[in-house]
């Protein structure tokens, strides 16, 4: 069974994470996460001393296990798409982003909005990997934050239309 989950779990492409920082993703303790792999409710394997769990895996769960809506994966090829734009010129992105942040500042009253602003700025001032990661990942989290989404204009029209299509046929 272990040696089947391993083979598995070591699927190239497949991003493995400790414990620890499966925890910190899914904001729970680490001991939580043991106890989850040891349920069989989140798949495991070990690395010498060290367990590892799929990123994918985790990423599911924080979303509660369901699958993402149509309109959860169009949007998260758009931002596959914007991270793609913002890795290529990060500095004109994180500029487009500014700039769009204070638009909506000015023209939000509202309070759950301004959270959102508030945390993509916090973003944008930290590392690109933070930023890719929040913008890509299907956790809630994510799917909260792409509905404030501060990179209007990053793609032309017609790359964004090339992904909506490709969202059509996507599920």
């Amino acid at each position: 069974m272990r040696r089947h989950v391993a083979e598995q779990l070591a699927q190239p492409g497949e991003e493995l994470l400790s414990t620890g920082e499966a925890a910190e993703l899914l904001g729970v303790s680490r001991q939580h996460v043991v106890d989850l792999c040891d349920a069989g409710k989140l798949p495991s394997t070990w690395s010498g001393k060290h367990r590892r769990v799929r990123r994918s895996d985790v990423e599911l769960i924080a979303s509660g296990g369901r699958r993402l809506s149509r309109d959860q994966v169009r949007s998260l090829l758009l931002a596959h798409a914007i991270a793609g734009r913002v890795v290529a010129d990060p500095d004109r992105a994180r500029e487009l982003a500014w700039a769009n942040l204070d638009r909506m500042q000015a023209s939000s009253t509202r309070g759950a909005a301004r959270v959102w602003i508030r945390e993509w700025r916090r973003l944008l001032e930290g590392p690109l990997t933070d930023l890719l990661a929040a913008l890509t990942s299907p956790a809630p989290r994510s799917r909260e934050l792409r509905q404030n989404n501060p990179f209007a204009g990053l793609l032309t029209e017609h790359e964004r239309q090339a992904v909506l299509q490709a969202a059509r046929g996507a599920r």
